[in-house]
């Protein structure tokens, strides 16, 4: 596994970027641009990237190419396609969204609609366009799994591949996004084995965090830094170790760079990475 975090870390320059990551031990990086900072910026920071290293894990979009409106569904659907394209030319393992909603004011909120047959059929449409327009060739395009939309368990997400029929699509896998129930938070060991067991061969890009059960009632999940929850960290490694040896594992969701550090150094200690410097 290569360990990443999403944080760009305050940086001046490409070059800085990418020694600072380098600094922590780490393999890999979230590319910290999209492809409207143009070519030069981009590939300055590819460059300095390749220069450290560093293989970029994820581009992201992050966009609703689902929205209601028609005119910023195709916004937004133009907007994943350059992205897609950019993270092709600069040899990203993947490029990565969520579904979207057009069923909400949240565009990655949850609603019973989010399950419909509709929403399935339009989701699957929009990742094939996505993918026929940009015609990547390195790059994957991958849907996160996610707790209120599909997909949201490795089922789903098998179904999602079988019926996208691209070889273009990869799965991007958040354990901590899929965890909704008692059973799976309690026996999150055996849901992680269920995960890559089902999605093997397909997985490009795993995000590492942790959860917690929240003792007020009634059910309630939060999501936490690694090491603060109940995730079996170790077994998530060594299952993303035995898919693939140089699998992205992206530390998400911390507030300051100093929590991003501390972070690194744990998980780190924890799987007994080996830090390079050099």
């Amino acid at each position: 596994m290569q360990l990443g975090i999403s944080s760009c870390l305050e940086h001046k320059s490409p070059e800085e970027w990418a020694l600072k990551h380098k600094a922590l031990g780490l393999k890999c990086v979230n590319f910290p641009v999209d492809y409207l900072a143009g070519e030069d910026t981009y590939m300055a920071y590819k460059k300095a990237a390749d220069d450290a290293g560093l293989q970029i894990a994820e581009v992201g979009i992050w966009r609703n190419t689902l929205a209601a409106d028609k005119e910023e569904r195709k916004k937004w659907i133009n907007y994943a396609i350059e992205q897609l394209r950019m993270a092709d030319r600069i040899g990203s393992i993947c490029c990565v969204n969520v579904v979207g909603t057009p069923y909400g004011p949240r565009w990655d909120g949850g609603y019973r609609e989010n399950f419909s047959k509709e929403l399935w059929n339009m989701a699957v449409k929009m990742i094939q366009e996505i993918i026929d327009s940009a015609k990547p060739v390195h790059t994957k395009f991958s849907i996160e799994s996610m707790p209120w939309m599909i997909p949201s368990s490795p089922d789903e997400y098998l179904h999602l591949i079988e019926d996208v029929d691209r070889s273009e699509f990869g799965t991007h896998l958040d354990v901590v996004n899929m965890i909704t129930s008692p059973q799976r938070y309690f026996f999150n060991d055996s849901f992680l084995e269920e995960c890559f067991s089902k999605l093997k061969g397909t997985i490009c890009s795993c995000h590492l965090k942790d959860i917690l059960l929240k003792q007020e009632y009634t059910f309630q999940l939060e999501e936490c830094a690694c090491g603060q929850g109940t995730l079996n960290l170790e077994k998530y490694a060594q299952l993303a170790n035995a898919e693939n040896q140089n699998m992205p594992m992206i530390i998400e969701h911390l507030t300051t760079d100093k929590e991003y550090e501390d972070s690194v150094k744990y998980v780190t200690k924890l799987l007994k990475l080996h830090k390079n410097t050099e």
